[in-house]
């Protein structure tokens, strides 16, 4: 019998990771948001202490929780409020390009093709 880290292993999407813990899910919030709720499930991971010397059914009982807690912080809010990627942490999920940037990479546009 595969021990639980095992059967883990074997999982590589969230619907597989949602379906394996038995929890019920919207498919269109898991569509959205699927690498998101993994991150953030990821993150509750690293972040929970004693899981390592929990015995495998204390380990699956955890593990569910957190991922259930993870696809609740999508349902409830968006990855711009949630922030899991480093493209929303940075500047609030928005990119600033100066205008004289912009000015400058048009007029080297102009010069290297000219209509």
């Amino acid at each position: 019998m595969e021990s639980f880290s095992e059967r883990l292993k074997a999982l590589s999407s969230a619907e597989d990771f949602l379906n394996f813990f038995g929890l019920p899910f919207d498919e269109s919030v898991v569509q959205v948001n699927r690498l998101h709720i993994l991150k953030r499930f990821f993150q509750y991971l690293r972040k929970s202490e004693g899981l390592e010397a929990a015995d495998e059914v204390e380990q699956f009982r955890r593990y569910r929780h957190l991922l259930a807690q993870a696809y609740q912080d999508f349902v409830v809010s968006t990855p711009a409020r949630e922030k899991v990627f480093k493209v929303f942490q940075d500047a609030g999920g928005t990119q600033h390009v100066q205008l004289s940037g912009l000015r400058n990479s048009l007029a080297e546009r102009r010069l290297t093709h000219p209509a």
